[in-house]
């Protein structure tokens, strides 16, 4: 399976990021907050979403930083075409918006974003989603993490062929799409953080997933996580 995590770069190469945005004020306050991290380069940047999708494609960045309302294609359709179901070598895309819309959050998630972030969440979030995304992760902003949380678990369920996963695994999805870290999850199951690691590689690989948000959408999607 192409896994975008499994292209992770060595740990003395820098994370190389794209930052996408109509608005020059708003790439340059990236492009500084990012550049002031160690192991973290900006490989470009983009005014509109058709200029995004050429030069990812031709740079291949660690991590693309997109905005959702931009000239000639938003930043939803950009996503879609770098990261979405059927790309056959899928980048990481993170979403940074102003706009805190459910529609937004489900969408961008759907079409292949690891990361969801409002321009709001402040420098500190914003360069832990990078790392997070190259780590195979996900960052999705608390403010709105307990919506999107919430309106999977109201969803219709989906109808799915049997489960795949052992009861660990199963245990370890549930805990995902409650929003617990790797980090909690060893905590709560009593596990060492590479044991972790394993199960979660396993999980994806069996459900033919990305990332630990699409891992959390099939756990709510099929009635997996018990809602209290």
């Amino acid at each position: 399976m192409s896994d975008a995590a499994d292209a992770r770069p060595p740990a003395d190469t820098p994370i190389r990021v794209l930052i996408a945005d109509d608005q020059a004020m708003v790439r340059t306050g990236f492009r500084l907050i990012l550049a002031s991290q160690p192991g973290i380069e900006v490989a470009g940047e983009a005014a509109d979403g058709s200029e995004c999708v050429e030069l990812a494609r031709r740079l291949r960045p660690e991590v693309c930083l997109v905005d959702i309302r931009m000239p000639n294609l938003d930043g939803l359709e950009v996503t879609r075409l770098l990261a979405g179901p059927g790309v056959v070598d899928p980048l990481r895309v993170v979403v940074v918006t102003t706009f805190d819309q459910d529609d937004y959050v489900d969408t961008a998630i759907r079409n292949g974003a690891c990361g969801f972030l409002l321009k709001d969440a402040g420098p500190e979030l914003l360069v832990e989603a990078v790392r997070s995304a190259v780590r195979g992760g996900a960052m999705v902003s608390p403010a709105v993490t307990v919506r999107l949380l919430r309106q999977w678990a109201n969803r219709p369920r989906r109808a799915t062929r049997a489960n795949p996963l052992t009861g660990r695994e199963l245990d370890i999805a549930r805990l995902v799409a409650v929003g617990r870290t790797n980090q909690e999850i060893c905590a709560e199951l009593h596990l060492s953080l590479s044991t972790v690691k394993t199960h979660l590689s396993n999980i994806q690989a069996k459900l033919t997933v990305r990332n630990r948000v699409e891992i959390a959408a099939w756990a709510w999607d099929t009635g997996a996580v018990r809602t209290r």
